[in-house]
């Protein structure tokens, strides 16, 4: 009833809210894009998108079609591989940024792989994404699902974000003070961040605690012990954007990306599985980022 090349590009207009995001992902121009949503929006006989020059918006009805075409997805896929008798096979070494820790649908994404493809060992890394990335380019992962710093190139784009500055509700800053800093150990991105913009807006700072941990952050965050930086989408529960009278800078943007190693061909059938897994649910991966207080 449906077509699957429609319904994929549905997937990626829904997960990044743009028309031009999700042509690039999907390699199309952005005039196929809206010609694939219009014509499953026919078939459907119902608007899944609103949409006006500045945002694009899922409808109830387009909230619906996320369930009913990840479903035909995921079983057009496996009847492929029965039929074709392709079973995946072999170890596969995935890093993911530490700002998946605590997200609950990353699990889930992981383990309904791993009921896919029984046959592939699967060999999880978390840690910092600036850690990931070298451990990439050495040869000792196959795929990473990580930041990178907004304007970069490389790597496959899953969406985009807005860095924010984060703390326990009520905390108030003392602008006469350094700011209190609490970040990853270098190379972490958000750390490198924070610094930067601060030392261009002439701000002082001091780190009061350094963990290599998103919960050590977090457990400090939630003590009142400072600041934090982190994607808008990812806020951890317990903690809220600072507001905006409270004078720290713009961080700007951040993109998660997933980024393919090339050493060992025998992980990438199994690497571009875990990748279309996550392309299809990343729209599961994060939230709107919450508006920070006034």
């Amino acid at each position: 009833m449906y077509e699957t090349s429609q319904l994929r590009t549905f997937l990626a207009v829904a997960q990044t809210l743009s028309f031009t995001q999700a042509a690039r992902r999907l390699g199309l121009r952005q005039s196929t894009v809206s010609q694939h949503v219009r014509r499953l929006e026919e078939a459907v006989g119902r608007p899944l998108f609103n949409r006006d020059t500045h945002r694009v918006d899922l409808t109830e009805d387009g909230e619906a079609m996320l369930g009913f075409a990840r479903t035909i997805l995921d079983a057009q896929e496996r009847a492929a591989a029965y039929f074709t008798g392709t079973r995946l096979r072999g170890r596969l070494r995935f890093g993911a940024s530490e700002d998946f820790v605590l997200a609950p649908r990353f699990p889930e994404i992981l383990e309904s792989f791993r009921r896919e493809h029984p046959e592939v060992d699967l060999e999880l890394t978390v840690g910092l994404s600036g850690t990931l990335h070298r451990r990439l380019e050495a040869g000792r992962l196959d795929l990473v699902l990580a930041k990178r710093r907004s304007g970069d190139a490389h790597g496959e784009l899953l969406w985009e974000d807005e860095l924010c500055w984060i703390g326990a509700p009520g905390l108030r800053l003392d602008q006469r003070r350094p700011v209190p800093l609490i970040v990853f150990p270098p190379p972490g991105i958000t750390r490198a961040r924070a610094l930067e913009v601060l030392e261009e807006h002439g701000r002082p700072w001091r780190v009061v605690c350094t963990s290599g941990s998103l919960s050590g952050l977090i457990a400090a965050a939630r003590a009142g012990l400072g600041v934090m930086v982190h994607a808008g989408g990812l806020v951890p529960p317990g903690l809220v954007p600072l507001p905006a009278r409270g004078g720290l800078p713009e961080l700007g943007g951040v993109d998660f990306v997933l980024l393919h190693g090339r050493g060992r061909p025998a992980a990438q059938g199994p690497a571009d599985a875990l990748a279309a897994a996550l392309l299809a649910g990343g729209d599961r991966l994060h939230r709107a980022r919450p508006a920070a207080r006034a």
